[in-house]
C-alpha cells in the first residue's frame, strides 16, 4: 500500500513541529545576543583580526592565515587551506561578539593542529554525510510512494549518518568555544564584564548546534518509527 499519508502521519507534531519551533526559538535568541553584544566594542579596541592572530601566536602556529572573507556570519577555518575565513564585521570589528568568533575560529585552527579527536572523526565522516544529505529525503519518498521498503530503509540508514555528523559536531564546537574563552582569560583580551557577554555569544552558538542535533534526531526517530509501523 502506498505511504501517501506520509506527512500526515500521528509523530509529526512530536518529532518535528516541536524541534523546529525550539530551532526557531534557539535561533532568534542567538540573533538577539549577537545583535547585542556586535553593538558594543570592546574597551582594548582589539579587532577580530588581532584577537584570532593571538590564538595562532599562543599555540604558536604559524602556517595558518587569517583573511576576511564575504557575507555575514560567514566565518570559518578552511583546514583545506589552512586559513581562518573572517566575516568583515568580525575581521575588522572591535565588538564584543567579534572578538568571541575570531577566537573561536582560532579555536577549530588549534584543533586541527592538535589532532583533536572529534574534529578527525567529523571530517572523516563527512563524505558520507553529504552523501547521506543528498540521497536520504528522495529514496524515502520515493521508497514511500512506491511502496519499496528497501528505499525507505536506505534513505533511513543514509539521514542517520547526518545525525551522527551532527552529533560529533557537538564536542568539537563546544571544545572551540571553551579554548575562545581561555584565549580570552589569559590575553586579557575583555575586561570581566565584557568577557560575560563573550561567554553568552558563544553559549547562544552553542544552543543552535544542539536544536540542529535535536531536529535531526527527532527527524530520524520518526522515520524509524514510520518505518517499523508500515512492516505491521
Amino acid at each position: 500500500m502506498p505511504y501517501f499519508y506520509f506527512l500526515q502521519d500521528n509523530y509529526y507534531i512530536i518529532f518535528v513541529i516541536i524541534p523546529l519551533i525550539a530551532s526557531l526559538i534557539i535561533q532568534a535568541k542567538l540573533k538577539m545576543t549577537y545583535r547585542k553584544y556586535s553593538s558594543i566594542d570592546n574597551s582594548r579596541r582589539m579587532t577580530g583580526f588581532m584577537a584570532a592572530q593571538a590564538v595562532l601566536g599562543q599555540h604558536r602556529i604559524s602556517d595558518v592565515s587569517i583573511q576576511g572573507a564575504n557575507g555575514r556570519l560567514s566565518d570559518h577555518f578552511d583546514p583545506r587551506d589552512s586559513t581562518i575565513r573572517l566575516s568583515p564585521e568580525v575581521y575588522a570589528g572591535t565588538s564584543i561578539a567579534a572578538i568571541s568568533i575570531a577566537c573561536h575560529e582560532a579555536g577549530h585552527a588549534v584543533q586541527h593542529k592538535e589532532g583533536y579527536t572529534p574534529i578527525k572523526l567529523r571530517n572523516a565522516i563527512l563524505p558520507v554525510t553529504n552523501i547521506g544529505s543528498s540521497l536520504s529525503l528522495p529514496l524515502i519518498l520515493l521508497g514511500l510512494f512506491f511502496s519499496i521498503e528497501p528505499f525507505v530503509l536506505a534513505g533511513i540508514i543514509f539521514f542517520s549518518f547526518v545525525v551522527i555528523f551532527h552529533l560529533v559536531t557537538l564536542p568539537v564546537e563546544f571544545n572551540a568555544s571553551k579554548r575562545a574563552i581561555e584565549a580570552i582569560d589569559s590575553y586579557n583580551m575583555l575586561t570581566d564584564d565584557e568577557a560575560k557577554g563573550a561567554k553568552k555569544v558563544l553559549n547562544a552558538a552553542a544552543l543552535t548546534y544542539i536544536a540542529a542535533f535535536a531536529v535531526s534526531l527527532a527527524q530520524l526517530l520518526r522515520l524509524m518509527l514510520l518505518f517499523r509501523g508500515r512492516r505491521r
